[in-house]
Formats: structure tokens, C-alpha cells, sequence
């Protein structure tokens, strides 16, 4: 399984999914790690509290990448509410709490053995987090 998880991880980060931009966002959210230099934006575009599209931009290492493009496939159609319990729920995940239901965001669940690692793996949440509460700061976690 550990195997499968890292060759997820590794296809979401050189390869993104839902990468590019969204000219027709409604929420938007700059995430920057200096400690790692992950650097991304987050545009969602929401209507009648339904998470419609979600694209991102930026650089980063291939956690923050691939953490990114997951949580970008996981959140077109959930409502702003399941989005926000997805982040509990991941949040979990990353700080070592086993979590189930997740799906290919499970994959993750290693980087908490790498303290240092998590922020990048986390960068892309709280940017989500940031935008659905349009936050007008940058993220920085």
C-alpha cells in the first residue's frame, strides 16, 4: 500500500490535476511556505454554496503539489460545509490521527512521520480554508 500511496503522490505532483487558472472564481487565496518555498493560489468558483470548480497555480515540491491536486479533485460539488469537515478530516489525517473515507487524499497519511513535510502537505488546505472565509492575508502555515 505504501507503494501505491507513494506513486500517487509522486503522479499528482509532477503532474497536477486541475492546474491553470480560473477566470470566473469567486473565492481566491494565496498560500506561501518560506520554509519551503511553496507558493500557490487557490481560485474557487462557488455558487449557491456549492463548490463548483477549483483551479490552482503556483510552484512548490511535490507534496504541496500533489496535496493540492487531490484536495482540487475532492472538492468540485461538495458544499462549502463538506469542504470545511474534509479539512477537519485531513487535518486529522496529517497530524497522525488515522482517518478512513478519505480516498486517493489518503495517500497522504504517511507525511505525518515528517514533521517538517506536513506544512507543505497542509499549504493548499488553508489556502481553501482562507478563500472560503475570504480572508483577504496570504496563508501562511
Amino acid at each position: 500500500m505504501h507503494d501505491l500511496y507513494q506513486e500517487l503522490i509522486i503522479d499528482h505532483g509532477t503532474h497536477p490535476r486541475r492546474f491553470g487558472p480560473l477566470p470566473e472564481h469567486t473565492h481566491h487565496e494565496r498560500g506561501h511556505n518560506p520554509l519551503c518555498g511553496d507558493d500557490l493560489t487557490l481560485y474557487l468558483k462557488v455558487e449557491d454554496g456549492v463548490i463548483e470548480k477549483v483551479r490552482f497555480e503556483g510552484s512548490g515540491c511535490a507534496i504541496s503539489m500533489a496535496s493540492a491536486s487531490l484536495m482540487a479533485e475532492r472538492l468540485e460539488g461538495l458544499s462549502v460545509d463538506e469542504a470545511k469537515k474534509l479539512f477537519e478530516k485531513v487535518h486529522s489525517l496529517l497530524s497522525g490521527t488515522p482517518v478512513e473515507g478519505l480516498g486517493k487524499i489518503e495517500a497522504l497519511s504517511g507525511v505525518c512521520k515528517y514533521p517538517m513535510r506536513v506544512k507543505c502537505a497542509t499549504l493548499s488546505w488553508h489556502a481553501l480554508m482562507g478563500a472560503l472565509e475570504q480572508s483577504s492575508e496570504a496563508t501562511e502555515k
